[in-house]
């Protein structure tokens, strides 16, 4: 498989390969060759298997730096041997690590991630252990106050994840305790290290299991010491903000009396190593003796828009000093003295406020880093949710009763760490160290290569030679680029926001309702993940894979519960991301973020999937219809409607069937397929089912529909639908889809014939969002009649009697905080997210039958103004 340099910087990088059914067997091994020519050392892995046996996707990791801009990997020849390779030694109750640049001492469990690193036989840094600050409210002489309270990190379990030639992973899993044995707040924290590199990678996973009215996140981040030597003049400090890099010393090169020696202050902010002689040290010692030392200082990002940097001297009693203000800090840190230096960093700095550092102990023999993913100096975060109820008919949230909850939802944040012989990196060093873990190097293959292999299944390839396409592909482009800056335009930033994008905008207000119930934070309704992640998957493009990968990092953690009552479930839209009373399997399900995990091997997906692919269970703790039907009426003991309830499930048992080559998982599908099979209307019927998560049976309970048919599809089952019924190669199943999609596009009086009476008063709404499966059938059954029905209704949602504008921007002058605000009054993300996700699809099945021309689209629109009925909805 050949693949290019999507984007990023240097380092050793994984990527996912994908392998045609039967090319690639179980024992096979990897050669991968880089731009020039050469082989390249590559580790190699199986992330997924077809269903004869043959492996589907593998996972290979290389340096990026002998890639270069593209590489192929091979397969059936023995990959290329690097002239070293990573070794770790157990040494019983701790393992040591070396890569020929490090050695790494890490316990097997304990207080510490690491006990110590060395490089050439010196200590570089030592005693790496999480870090948590609860605020607490107490009463204070009757008056209400808070405490703080610390807690640190106690590791139950350090394993080895992955061992090769190039690079090793450990993954940690523990909690944070304080001195009284109370704790709080899971982890998951994996320690990355490459092959011959000076640098190391953490990526931390938080989950929250706290008591949201008592325990308000205050801190929480990793802590490490590192040594120092020399004169304090020598001892150096630098922080990327905005622009340019600050740089101090622990010791300011100023003297009213004596004078310091001429060049001394050019030379130290130089990094070079002050080295005074005869006259020149007297006059230094002489300063050294009255002169203040600045011991600690602080990085904070506060906001989206907002860092500052204070220091202080050692001692108590003495306050901050302010020394910079900025906006968006680039975020890199680096510290150091003659024993050389450390650098740090921490992905999405500014965009997952409140990040930053605290560098204490710069006047001692080992400094105190502490790397703060929430800093201690921000507004503590609060858990609780903004109401004692749910708000169901005014504010579209779920039901009246409140059901917000956050315990079990979790955070992902990455760290970086890297060591040097030098005092103190030049700024060109921290510009391209920040590069390397800001920007990442990204590999991936063509679209057409994907698209021949039916990647995710059906998906269409940009094309456009005529005059609907190319509109359409202007469209799907206006989409994306409207909601790329609406990010920034609208500050959708913050540790738990970062990624996501809101319901529904307020045309009078010009700004998204954030404060309305359902129509703020999308939550991943109507399946945003699958329109950018197919829209990249067609385009390739690198801003496309950037904006999905922050939607499904921010969407698989925060969105979802990862241990508790509702584990494998989700929230559903809500002024907080865990809000809604609705906790249902379609928010969490592994459909929206499998494209991330075989394009790139991501390990935190692995603990995801392997907490999705029994979630069934968690049906028994929350019906999704519960609040609709009668408990002693039924015959099982919940219900899952076939979509999105049941096609959720699907989703990720397809996922663990393919990830680990698991028959039991396909019969877990096989088994819900047949039922539906043998209901009246078969995928037609229902779509409420009765449901026993311990057989997986569903029990048909009549034609019923909770919420509306559109449901049904509107949350990615055509897509998963269609997946699976070509991997279980079933003919009944495929013919299913296709007689659904027919039956979808019917008019009332044809749909009661030919149900003959069965669906009842069940209303086919919104059809928009069923185009993909009336296009499929109208593919199969070579049904012209349903394949212009089709694109009328998807054409005419956009386009109107007069009007081909689609999505265009309005600029409005001095509105809602902007010089110039960009919007479009009528937008929402369900609207976007389905009308793109059905083109992209819908081309793919019945392109031969899209009008050539606009005019012939408007020819056939109806004068009651079809767009505007699916803009409103």
């Amino acid at each position: 498989m050949k693949l290019t340099k999507l984007k990023g910087g240097k380092g050793y990088t994984t990527f996912g390969c994908m392998w045609k059914k039967g090319e690639c067997k179980k024992e096979d091994s990897f050669t991968c060759i880089g731009d020039s020519g050469n082989a390249v050392p590559v580790q190699s892995r199986i992330t997924a298997f077809w269903p004869d046996g043959s492996v589907k996707w593998t996972a290979h990791t290389a340096d990026s730096d002998l890639l270069g801009d593209f590489t192929e990997v091979r397969i059936g020849q023995a990959s290329k041997k690097a002239d070293s390779k990573m070794a770790v030694l157990d040494k019983g109750d701790a393992y040591e690590v070396l890569n020929g640049k490090m050695k790494l001492l890490i316990p097997k469990s304990g207080d510490f991630l690491f006990t110590e690193i060395t490089r050439g036989g010196n200590s570089v840094a030592m005693n790496c252990r999480p870090e948590l600050i609860l605020q607490q409210p107490v009463e204070i002489d009757g008056n209400p106050g808070t405490v703080d309270r610390n807690y640190l990190g106690k590791i139950e379990r350090a394993e080895l994840e992955e061992e090769g030639d190039l690079q090793c992973i450990f993954k940690y899993t523990g909690t944070h305790k304080d001195s009284k044995g109370d704790e709080k707040l899971q982890f998951v924290i994996r320690l990355k290290l490459d092959l011959d590199s000076d640098e190391l990678n953490f990526t931390h996973t938080f989950i929250y299991d706290g008591d949201e009215d008592r325990d308000f996140l205050k801190g929480l981040g990793l802590s490490f010491e590192s040594p120092l030597n020399g004169e304090p003049y020598n001892r150096h400090i630098k922080f990327m903000g905005d622009r340019g890099v600050f740089h101090e010393s622990v010791m300011t090169m100023v003297s009213w009396r004596p004078r310091t020696p001429e060049g001394y202050d050019r030379a130290q902010m130089r990094g070079e190593i002050l080295d005074p002689k005869d006259k020149e040290k007297e006059i230094m010692d002489k300063i050294l003796e009255d002169v203040p030392f600045w011991d600690t200082y602080d990085f904070c990002q506060d906001s989206a828009t907002h860092f500052e940097i204070r220091k202080k001297l050692s001692g108590e009693g003495l306050c901050f000093v302010d020394a910079l203000q900025g906006e968006r800090a680039k975020g890199a840190l680096a510290f150091g003295s003659p024993a050389g230096s450390v650098s740090v960093g921490i992905r999405d700095f500014w965009e997952k406020y409140p990040s930053g550092y605290t560098v204490t102990g710069l006047t001692k023999d080992s400094a105190k880093c502490f790397v703060w993913l929430w800093s201690p100096e921000a507004r503590p975060m609060d858990f609780r949710h903004y109401a004692t109820r749910g708000y169901n008919q005014v504010c579209y949230e779920g039901y009246d009763y409140k059901g917000a909850d956050p315990y079990g939802i979790a955070c992902t944040n990455e760290i970086a760490l890297r060591f040097s012989d030098e005092m103190i990196p030049s700024d060109e060093e921290m510009e391209n160290f920040a590069e390397s873990y800001t920007n990442p190097p990204v590999y991936t293959g063509s679209p057409e290569y994907y698209h021949d292999l039916h990647a995710f299944g059906y998906w269409s390839l940009p094309s456009d030679e005529t005059e609907t396409e190319k509109w359409l592909e202007r469209q799907l482009e206006k989409a994306f680029e409207f909601y790329k800056k609406e990010v920034e335009q609208r500050n959708w930033y913050g540790m738990f926001n970062y990624g996501d994008f809101m319901h529904t905008y307020d045309p009078a207000r010009h700004v998204w309702r954030y404060d309305v119930g359902g129509y703020a934070w999308d939550n991943t309704e109507l399946v945003p993940t699958l329109w950018l992640w197919l829209y990249f998957m067609r385009t390739g493009r690198a801003d496309v894979f950037e904006l999905a990968e922050k939607l499904s990092r921010h969407a698989s953690e925060v969105d979802v519960y990862h241990i508790g009552k509702y584990k494998g479930m989700g929230s559903r839209h809500n002024v907080r991301h865990w809000g809604c009373p609705c906790k249902e399997a379609r928010i969490a399900m592994a459909g929206h973020h499998r494209y991330y995990y075989y394009l790139t091997g991501d390990r935190r997906l692995e603990d995801i999937f392997e907490e999705l692919k029994d979630n069934e269970t968690t049906f028994l703790n929350r019906d999704p219809l519960g609040d609709f039907y009668d408990k002693k009426d039924m015959k099982m003991p919940s219900h899952a409607r076939s979509g999105p309830d049941w096609s959720s499930l699907c989703y990720n048992w397809l996922t663990e069937w393919e990830r680990k080559n698991d028959p039991a998982y396909r019969h877990k599908i096989e088994i819900g397929s047949e039922d539906i099979k043998k209901a009246p209307l078969k995928l037609v019927s229902g779509p409420d089912f009765e449901f026993d998560p311990e057989t997986l049976h569903l029990g048909y309970i009549g034609e019923r529909t909770t919420g509306g048919t559109h449901l049904q599809i509107c949350m990615g089952a055509p897509s998963v639908w269609t997946e699976m019924a070509d991997l279980l190669e079933d003919e009944e199943w495929k013919d299913m889809i296709a007689e659904y999609g027919r039956i979808y596009f019917l008019s009332s009086e044809e749909r009661a014939k030919v149900t003959k009476g069965l669906v009842g008063k069940r209303e086919f709404s919104l059809p928009m969002f069923a185009c993909c499966m009336g296009g499929y059938g109208a593919e199969r059954l070579k049904d012209r009649e349903l394949a212009d029905n089709v694109w009328r209704i998807l054409l005419n949602s956009l386009i109107g009697l007069d009007n081909t504008e689609g999505f265009s921007v309005k600029e409005l002058a001095d509105t809602a905080n902007r010089a110039v605000l960009e919007e479009i009054p009528w937008i929402s993300t369900n609207f976007v997210a389905q009308f793109c996700l059905n083109v992209i699809m819908t081309l793919e099945f019945i392109r031969d039958s899209l009008p050539k021309t606009l005019k012939e689209v408007q020819n056939v629109i109806d004068a009651a103004g079809t767009a505007e009925i699916f803009r409103k909805a």
